[in-house]
């Protein structure tokens, strides 16, 4: 059975917030919940914006739903900065929604050039 500081700790430890495609899952919809591994729900991104916040550098604001463009491009790619993914150019192809914009993405062009298409 989880404790609350267990769940805390293992909700602040949590991969999901490393990954680079998590990021635009958090961001995009208006509703995301979270369950524990037992299925338990912990609460949704409103009710734990707290601790996503603690967790993300992410402004309660940009949690809440207010438009992305009301945030800086410097501010926005700083929400990215230590999320992985498995390619480096993933990593950049993962900021596109948030900033606004699209490239094609392509296979192995890596993360500079990636970057600088961006």
């Amino acid at each position: 059975m989880l404790t609350e500081s267990t769940w805390e700790l293992a909700f602040r430890s949590s991969r999901w917030f490393t990954r680079g495609w998590t990021l635009q899952e958090l961001l995009a919809p208006s509703i995301v919940e979270f369950f524990s591994q037992e299925w338990k729900k912990l609460g949704d991104k409103i009710s734990l914006k707290s601790q996503i916040h603690k967790i993300t550098s992410i402004p309660y604001e940009a949690l809440e739903g207010a438009p992305l463009s009301q945030f800086s491009v410097n501010e926005r790619l700083s929400w990215g900065k230590y999320r992985e993914t498995k390619l480096p150019e993933d990593r950049v192809y993962s900021l596109m929604d948030i900033l606004g914009v699209y490239i094609s993405p392509f296979d192995g062009e890596g993360a500079g050039r990636a970057f600088k298409r961006l």
